[in-house]
């Protein structure tokens, strides 16, 4: 039985789009994950001390490069879902406590990357053991719609400072763009099947294009958060192909790697809530065991792989571009498959993926505002399983959605600090602490496990239906 879903799909999960609309497909879903998969390169690379551009570029380009590859393996032998595997925020802290580390105070930024990825490349065999083991795939006997649906839905609300804060910096543009994706993806999708199949490519491509002519003119001058130039294509280079071990062989510590399992923990959390939610846009089989036992194996081997190629971060599945799905209404996995080789191929080319840094913040903001709100709305899209009257069930709920949005806050402004001794575990608590779909998964869980319900009450008995 396929998964119930809120509205028909252009193409399904196993579907072959014309050659055509699968490249320009692909290439949107490319589009859609590069805000996040630039900003996590030019988040790290002040931690790391890199201050060369073309050091920056192929840091960059190497996150591409490895997204790509780690997307085929998903799409292929993975879960064979339509899902984007890409860099991941859960590894920024530990990744940044590794960097801080006194013993690296004045070693080169070659030395810290060497060291992270010693811990992202042990770590990773901790993930495969979860997934490969099948202990990821026997925990969901205890998992059901009062906790996915929390864990899915925080994967979007948590992000909101990336939204309206960022499409504010300039509300003309930021605003043009959440406008245009609203008027293609809904207004317009019956009109022509263009605004139906490219929304987000055609809305973001509009909004740049009139910031590149509006800073042309003069308008928007160096400095304006719209200001669009191309300095940065002009002094890129053409190609240059990652290979392993670019930066130095891997350095390996027992410190740097318990930091690291409390991103890996966080990560393999949000990736399980991200099945469900790209299975049912999709109108893919609610995953079962199986599904998420290989997922999370074969992101553990993507993790190994960006540790081996040095990306300086590990992998994980793609919320925004499971909200291009949404939005597109095309969950072929096909065209993520191309989108993977789009990927690999362009992060070879180093003028192609400076050219894309140029889109101005405020473009991106807009985008993320109705890609995550998407993502929002499809967790609680769940909740049509269980029953909504009962008490029990709207405690659970609610509780769980406001500690997943409060107890990161408390964190973020307070962090645990028990010594130096206790380091390692203070990482652990501070970055799962600080992760808002870790902490409303882990209330959740707990709680419809332990307060009495019927399987009825809960939403087991329609959820176990809906995947037979």
């Amino acid at each position: 039985m396929t998964n119930p879903k809120p509205h028909s799909l252009l193409y399904g999960i196993d579907d072959i789009p014309p050659p055509l609309e699968t490249v320009v497909l692909g290439f949107q879903h490319y589009l859609t994950m590069f805000g996040s998969t630039v900003a996590i390169p030019l988040l790290l690379a002040p931690a790391f001390g890199i201050t060369n551009p073309v050091e920056k570029g192929w840091l960059i380009a190497t996150m591409f490069f490895v997204s790509g590859i780690t997307t085929l393996l998903q799409t292929i032998f993975g879960n064979r879902l339509p899902i984007v595997q890409g860099g991941t925020f859960s590894f920024l802290a530990p990744t940044f406590a590794i960097c801080g580390m006194a013993a690296l105070a004045n070693s080169g930024w070659e030395v810290r990357m060497q060291h992270v990825q010693g811990a992202i490349i042990a770590g990773s065999f901790f993930e495969i053991a979860i997934g490969a083991s099948g202990l990821a795939g026997r925990m969901l006997r205890f998992v059901g719609p009062i906790t996915i649906a929390p864990t899915i839905a925080l994967i979007g609300l948590s992000l909101f400072k990336f939204g309206a804060p960022e499409a504010g910096k300039h509300w003309p543009i930021g605003g043009l763009t959440i406008v245009l994706i609203i008027l293609f993806s809904q207004y317009l999708r019956h009109k022509k099947r263009l605004f139906e199949m490219y929304p987000i490519l055609l809305a973001i491509c509009t909004a740049w294009g009139l910031a590149a002519i509006l800073s042309a003119m003069g308008i928007f001058a160096v400095g304006h958060p719209a200001y669009t130039s191309l300095e940065n294509v002009n002094n890129a280079p053409w190609f240059r192909i990652p290979y392993p071990f670019q930066w130095g062989f891997p350095q390996f510590g027992t410190a740097a790697l318990i930091g690291m399992l409390a991103g890996y923990i966080a990560s393999m959390v949000e990736s399980i809530g991200d099945y469900y939610a790209c299975a049912r846009l999709s109108g893919a089989p609610i995953p079962d065991n199986k599904v998420i036992n290989r997922g999370i194996t074969f992101e553990g081997i993507g993790c190994f792989i960006a540790g081996i190629f040095g990306t300086g971060n590990g992998t994980t599945s793609y919320s925004e571009n499971i909200g291009a799905i949404g939005l597109t209404r095309v969950g072929s996995r096909r065209v993520v498959q191309v989108g993977g080789v789009i990927m690999i191929l362009l992060g070879t080319v180093s003028k192609f993926g400076a050219l894309f840094t140029t889109i101005p913040s405020p473009i991106v903001g807009g985008m993320y505002c109705a890609m995550f709100g998407m993502i929002a709305s499809v967790g609680l899209s769940n909740l049509q399983f269980i029953n909504l009257n009962s008490a029990r069930n709207l405690f659970i709920l609610g509780f769980a959605f406001f500690m997943g949005l409060s107890v990161p806050e408390y964190f973020v402004n307070q962090p645990l600090d028990l010594g130096a001794g206790l380091k390692w575990f203070t990482n652990i608590v501070n970055t799962l602490g600080s992760t808002g779909m870790a902490v409303g998964a882990f209330v959740a869980l707990i709680l419809d496990n332990t307060i009495p319900g019927t399987d009825e009450e809960r939403g087991l008995t329609a959820w176990k239906q809906g995947s037979e």
